[in-house]
């Protein structure tokens, strides 16, 4: 009778290429993982609007200097908010600097700063490269897009709520 342990030890034939599969796959589980945690769950963070930002209040709020400032949550709101989501997510990393409690939509495109819909822990790094610096490039280019007309601000809030890195591919590189 022929063990199956034999089957992967014999004179190291079957070893090699059954370890670079385990390896191979292994690495497919662990970047469909960090895919997962670039965007948030949408079950959890659907997003949720500041309903006082609307197409024809952006000249009076979103798209004044500093507006954001005045509706911005305190780092105490965001941090405790930050550690409960880490748990209730179910993330392994429960370090509080390797997120950044984000808006999913940004306030600068109109996103509801306290409505916990609207935020979630993103990771600063991730294995397949998209993290809060190049999202928060996206939320640049989209609020000067609306604030300048060449972009519907409910059309930017829909892109960046649905899929932010399909949006930072349209909108930042320029893929359709």
């Amino acid at each position: 009778m022929i063990r199956f342990s034999h089957i992967f030890l014999y004179r190291g034939a079957l070893r090699w290429p059954f370890i670079i599969i385990l390896w191979l796959t292994l690495g497919l589980l662990l970047a469909v993982t960090a895919l997962a945690q670039s965007r948030p769950d949408p079950k959890l963070t659907p997003g949720a609007l500041n309903l006082e930002v609307t197409q024809t209040t952006i000249s009076a709020t979103i798209c004044v200097r500093g507006w954001t400032r005045t509706v911005r949550p305190p780092a105490q709101y965001t941090t405790a908010l930050k550690r409960q989501q880490l748990s209730k997510f179910g993330y392994a990393d429960h370090h509080l600097s390797d997120f950044e409690e984000d808006h999913l939509i940004p306030l600068d495109l109109g996103g509801a700063p306290y409505d916990a819909r609207n935020l979630w822990p993103q990771p600063r790094a991730t294995a397949d490269g998209w993290n809060a610096d190049l999202k928060d490039e996206l939320e640049a280019v989209l609020a000067r897009r609306v604030c300048s007309r060449q972009v519907p601000l409910a059309d930017a809030q829909q892109a960046i709520a649905t899929d932010w890195i399909a949006a930072y591919n349209r909108f930042v590189i320029g893929e359709p």
